[in-house]
């Protein structure tokens, strides 16, 4: 007989994976439809198609940008999504069967990954109590962002390290969400704390400064192509005014 715990967060995680998949939709789709009307890429820009392709590469891959304004925010910054990264990638395991073998070799590797997230989680967040100027435009979204965030990657070291977790009986739950035959949630305290965070970063995410994820392929300052003399730029908009 199924349990109310595991009809709980199957319901939950159902209505999560929904609202995040939606508002995704929504808020991209909005973005696209967004005009940009000025000709306004970040100089030094690139003339070509091909090099707005590699500064977008650089950014998202290396934060370019944010290397050559603050050393140690681009340093945690990047040290926390790299480390984001490969822990989901580790994740990977509880949703694939046979697991592919990639995911299987970083296995070891995703997990220490989790010490270094929350290292540079706890070095932004403290970047907003320390630096003066930070501290001023910081909101309480901004917090609640990182402290979420924060307690994810703690609640998942302390299955790990201090509340062993039955990661088979876990797996078989995910697997059976996927395939719509439910199964049982192991119990445990750290594992319903760790799930309702990561149900609730989903359902927040796509309404909040999280988006930058996606957002950042929508910059015109990014995305441009810096040749306004030899092209003239016109938004589609503009486009249907001149066309009148």
């Amino acid at each position: 007989m199924m349990s109310a715990v595991t009809f709980a967060f199957a319901v939950l995680f159902y209505f999560a994976a929904a609202v995040c998949a939606a508002g995704l939709v929504v808020r991209i789709a909005d973005y696209a439809r967004t005009p940009a009307p000025l000709k306004i890429p970040t100089t030094p820009a690139p003339t070509t198609g091909s090099g707005v392709a590699l500064r977008m590469v650089r950014e998202v891959v290396f934060f370019e940008s944010l290397f050559k304004g603050n050393l140690w925010t681009w340093g945690l910054g990047w040290l926390f999504h790299a480390s984001l990264a490969l822990v989901l990638l580790r994740h990977l395991r509880y949703f694939t069967e046979p697991v592919w073998a990639w995911v299987a070799f970083i296995q070891p590797f995703g997990m220490y990954a989790a010490f270094t997230m929350a290292i540079g989680l706890a070095g932004l967040w403290a970047r907003r109590f320390l630096v003066d100027r930070v501290r001023y435009i910081s909101t309480a979204s901004d917090h609640l962002m990182l402290a979420l965030l924060l307690a994810i990657a703690l609640t998942g070291l302390s299955m790990k390290f201090l509340f062993p977790t039955d990661i088979v009986g876990v797996k078989s739950f995910f697997l059976g969400l996927m395939l719509f035959d439910w199964q049982p949630l192991p119990a445990s305290g750290a594992l319903y704390l760790h799930l309702a965070l990561v149900a609730a970063l989903m359902i927040i995410f796509p309404f909040s400064k999280l988006l930058h994820a996606p957002g950042l392929f929508f910059s015109p300052s990014r995305n441009q192509v810096d040749n306004p003399r030899e092209s003239r730029h016109l938004a589609p908009w503009a486009a249907r005014l001149e066309e009148r």
